[in-house]
């Protein structure tokens, strides 16, 4: 993969906005998780694996989703 190296501003709550060059490389869409990792001097934001999700077609009730857990279903 090739390095797209940009400059960003942190900004008073000490945010900052990942361009839309690296978005849109690693398919980065509101709502995702990202993982910040501190390495010696390094910040690393990169990706975070997506969560497998339960999909049985309806919603879900408690007894449902404790039944789906003890089978291991969805993952």
């Amino acid at each position: 993969m090739e390095t797209i190296k940009e400059k960003v501003k942190v900004t008073r709550n000490f945010r900052v906005t990942i361009p839309s060059k690296i978005r849109n490389k690693i398919g980065l869409k509101e709502g995702d998780i990202v993982e910040v990792v501190l390495n010696e001097e390094k910040i690393i934001i990169r990706k975070s694996p997506e969560r497998p999700r339960i999909k049985l077609g309806r919603k879900l009730t408690l007894r449902d989703i404790e039944l789906v857990i003890k089978r291991g279903e969805g993952l």
